[in-house]
């Protein structure tokens, strides 16, 4: 059996007498079972030759015949375990095994009778780590007590709980750790004397019926609670793998997972991936599958959650939860319960953290919310520590990119549903490239918390908190949390974007994206792209960022090849009626094609801030050009921290310096330190390109669009995001008609509501208070300037890069 806390407990042999649970589901494994007792295997199994009582794995059963003995049995459950045919070395279900009409893992008694004919090696006898019934009371006290006060029925449902535990953890020494599913969650959950008192606290707190708060929260957890079935995980990942194993050829790091493996032996681990595409889960879960991994248990949205997708990923592991339950208190103990009841079970977790799909190709600022239930499981000692595992799943090619791309000019997200899920497997009927799954360096929760502030170690280790003058019990808020306990889960979250980007490939759209967005409504020839690329290439080898199949850019011909699939999948135009082929940004596909360039973009924004800030030292030097650089560059780091995941001020510095010193390697001896001259924009050009206007502008120009209509309101108007996203969205296409704007892609509501952020973190959202209309309109209006500013520098910026000039 297992204690309370999951452990499997000691093995007492040569007891006096034994109790066989028998988890029998047919007359037919009952009698073998039976047969097999009878032939001495459970004496040789537990090296005990005491009498042996056969009792069914039942409550009822149990109360009669089990929990009221006066000796000391040990209590053994047993089970038969039946197997697919073995293909290929592998026994898994198939669709093939369900022409007999039932499951094999769970055949009807007619097959079992065949199979013990026929084939003998298709069912062994399980049995289950034994405990003796003195063990049994003492791990699980509070239901011993209430079995000593006459009400045995809680003893006796903790007693089978343990008991399919045992049994389940046996199973998967024979079938492996990918099919490792929890049973009968929602029972022991309710069953718990302290999430009932949390429940009581709920009632007592808002004055609700007691009865009626604990029908509520089982309906919750009756409906949060993922039902996990071998059978249909087995059909499940088998029909859907065509739906990627057709479009992309999946390179994945599996040094990562051997690391992971060592790590899931003790500690649970939550996979938090970027979220590119639909089919991300898909991927990442087939992945885990060949690798024996157990099943995740997904986090999904509520809007996934329609026939027959959301009953059919229930039973695999997807746990669906309301997009919003704010003001719902039962609900939200519910979910904490839950997720503090997995981890504690050590079963592996899986969300998005973003809180949906990119729509830029970078990725988005973190939600919050399920990280604190994660912190809160932390904190109260329910599990010892979480890994964190940081997922970075890149695609060179998505089908999926044009409703993406309407979605950011303004178009409205179609709903998701059957017919939804049919256009979208047949989207993916189209060869794609690559998509690389990487594994980031996992992060121990538990110490990145304390690291981070959070008092872990000086507030009660019980949550809920009890009020022992009443015996009540508390259940914290988020909004009791304390601001070191926000920040710290805030900069947690940090450290998971930061890690999925430091493991994040630059795939060779990425790069042809970024040579054909960097020069404006301009076509290139072949060798043009390659006199782009190569300098970048050397670059990107000499900092030895990750990287996908960058070699093919390196010759004419694979470079033609990634322009010929980028042109059919409609983001590329070729004109080939001149001399030689030319290339370009598709009309209309900006959008599309800076969605490539945004997956890898983070890996240039250090180098691009610093050629703002050496143009700012050389146009503003003032009293000393060196500390203006560094003024500058601080400034730009500010006005893109809702984009990009920057490091603290120290670390910020030293990445700058490391950036200088790729360009001139010999700085630090021959470069005086306190000026910054023409020399250094010299080296720029020499190095043989510029990244500012390739990396920053679209996300500046969106910024410019926001600040104007802010300056435009009146300083007293409350502004509705929505209504006010919506206008910058269509102020955009007119900046953008009238060349105001350098490219499409700075029309996209995704930039627009970032910029929205920075706007309100500035304090110029908010109307203004009596008498500070004046000056909320100064702010506005110097705001809007600065970008204007920050344009033109970017566009100097531009006319130094080689490849906007005409003898390129």
């Amino acid at each position: 059996m297992i204690d309370n806390d999951g452990r499997p407990t000691r093995t007492t042999p040569q007891a006096d007498s034994v109790v066989a649970l028998v988890d029998a589901a047919s007359g037919v494994e009952r009698e073998v079972i039976g047969t097999w007792i009878a032939e001495g295997g459970l004496a040789r199994e537990i090296d005990s030759d005491g009498p042996v009582t056969q009792v069914d794995l039942d409550a009822k059963a149990l109360i009669k015949r089990l929990v009221n003995r006066r000796d000391d049995p040990l209590v053994v459950p047993v089970r038969v375990l039946w197997l697919p045919p073995e293909r290929d070395g592998v026994r898994r279900v198939t669709f093939a095994d369900l022409a007999m009409l039932t499951n094999p893992r769970k055949p009807n008694r007619l097959v079992q009778r065949r199979l013990l004919r026929t084939h003998p090696d298709r069912h062994q006898v399980l049995v289950g780590a034994p405990a003796r019934l003195s063990e049994l009371r003492t791990n699980y006290p509070e239901a011993a007590a209430l079995l000593r006060s006459g009400s045995p029925d809680a003893f006796a449902r903790s007693v089978l709980r343990a008991a399919v535990v045992a049994l389940e953890r046996a199973e998967r020494t024979v079938i492996g750790d990918r099919y490792k599913v929890p049973q009968l969650v929602a029972e022991e959950i309710l069953d718990s004397p302290e999430f009932q008192r949390k429940l009581d606290y709920i009632a007592d707190e808002f004055g609700s019926d007691p009865a009626h708060v604990h029908r509520s929260a089982e309906k919750a957890l009756r409906e949060l609670v993922a039902a996990q079935s071998r059978l249909v995980s087995d059909l499940f990942t088998q029909a859907m793998r065509p739906v990627h194993a057709s479009t992309w050829k999946v390179d994945t790091d599996l040094g990562g997972l051997d690391a992971l493996r060592s790590l899931n032996r003790k500690y649970p681990l939550v996979f938090l991936p970027s979220h590119r595409s639909y089919v991300d889960a898909f991927v990442l879960g087939d992945v885990l599958a060949r690798n024996d991994f157990p099943p995740n248990h997904v986090i999904g949205g509520a809007n996934l959650n329609f026939w027959p997708m959301g009953p059919i990923a229930r039973r695999t592991g997807t746990v669906f939860i309301r997009r919003s339950f704010g003001d719902d208190e039962v609900y939200k103990a519910v979910v904490e319960e839950y997720f503090a009841y997995l981890l504690s079970k050590r079963f592996n977790m899986e969300w998005y953290f973003e809180g949906g799909r990119t729509r830029t190709g970078k990725l988005r600022p973190p939600r919050y919310g399920l990280l604190n239930y994660l912190a809160a499981a932390v904190r109260s000692g329910r599990v010892e520590d979480v890994m964190l595992v940081p997922v970075s799943i890149t695609y060179e090619r998505l089908n999926e990119l044009g409703a993406i791309a309407s979605e950011q000019a303004g178009g409205k997200k179609k709903p998701e549903g059957i017919a939804w899920l049919a256009r979208y497997v047949r989207s993916q009927q189209h060869s794609a490239g690559r998509v690389y799954v990487r594994f980031g360096e996992a992060i121990s929760a538990r110490e990145r918390l304390e690291t981070h502030g959070d008092p872990l170690g000086e507030r009660p280790k019980t949550i809920p908190l009890h009020d022992t003058a009443t015996g009540a019990t508390k259940v914290p808020d988020e909004s009791e949390l304390s601001e070191t306990e926000r920040k710290a889960v805030q900069r947690l979250a940090f450290d998971v974007a930061v890690r999925i980007n430091a493991v994040t490939p630059i795939t060779v759209n990425a790069l042809v994206t970024l040579a054909l967005l960097g020069v404006h409504e301009r076509a290139l020839t072949l060798g043009q792209v390659r006199t782009v690329l190569d300098p970048v290439l050397g670059y990107i080898d000499r900092r030895g960022l990750p990287a996908g199949e960058l070699s093919k850019l390196r010759d004419e011909q694979g470079l033609q090849v990634v322009l010929e699939q980028l042109a059919l999948a409609g983001v590329v135009t070729v004109y080939r009626g001149g001399l030689e082929p030319v290339y370009s940004i598709e009309p209309g596909a900006h959008l599309e094609a800076a969605f490539y360039r945004n997956s890898a973009v983070h890996w240039f924004v250090n180098r691009a801030i610093l050629e703002l800030a050496a143009l700012t030292a050389v146009e503003q030097p003032g009293d000393d050009p060196l500390r203006a650089a560094w003024r500058a560059a601080f400034a730009l780091r500010d006005l893109l921290k809702f984009e990009f995941f920057f490091p603290e001020r120290e670390e910020f510095a030293d990445q700058i310096i490391e950036e200088v010193r790729v360009i001139v390697p010999e700085w630090d001896e021959n470069t005086p330190d306190d000026r910054l001259d023409q020399q250094f924009l010299s080296a720029l050009t020499e190095s043989g390109f510029v990244m500012a206007h390739r990396v920053l502008r679209s996300f500046f120009d969106a910024q410019l669009v926001v600040a104007e209509r802010l300056a435009a309101r009146p300083a007293d108007a409350v502004i509705d995001r929505k209504e006010f996203i919506d206008e910058c969205v269509a102020v955009g296409k007119q900046m953008l008609l009238q060349q105001r704007l350098h490219s499409p892609e700075s029309v996209s509501t995704e930039l627009f509501t970032s910029a929205w952020k920075l706007a309100d973190n500035h304090h110029l959202i908010a109307p203004a208070e009596p008498g500070g209309e004046d000056d909320l309109i100064a702010r506005r209006t110097e705001f809007a300037q600065q970008l204007r500013d920050l344009g033109e520098r970017i566009a100097r910026a531009a006319s130094l890069d080689p490849s906007n000039r005409n003898s390129l």
